[in-house]
């Protein structure tokens, strides 16, 4: 008999498909009743300022996340449908640092 591994989800949530308009307080107010929401961020995009059109949302526990995560994969928010998952954190270790471009100014 192997013994049951508990799979680790985590509290973070990655919310895919947002309005242009939808701002960090949006995201906030629409997963807010569905446990305590420790944090929530629309990416924008680093030149133009804009959203990129999607966003996470942290909460409390691991547990909340997951009724989030139940609740809100296809709500409407800002009037577009959004899909929801758990984040997946990045592995950095296997790609180069960035570099910044150089200026012969």
């Amino acid at each position: 008999m192997t013994p049951e591994r508990k799979v680790h989800m985590g509290n973070k949530l990655f919310i895919g498909g947002l309005a242009w308009a939808t701002t960090d307080i949006t995201l906030r107010d629409a997963f807010t009743p569905h446990g305590q929401v420790r944090e929530a961020r629309v990416v924008l995009d680093k030149e133009t300022g804009r959203s990129r059109g999607f966003g996470f949302v942290t909460f409390a526990t691991e547990e909340e996340a997951a009724k989030a995560k139940d609740a809100m994969n296809g709500a409407m928010i800002d009037g577009r449908p959004v899909r929801v998952d758990f984040s997946q954190e990045k592995d950095r270790g296997d790609r180069p640092p960035m570099r910044r471009p150089l200026h012969n100014d």
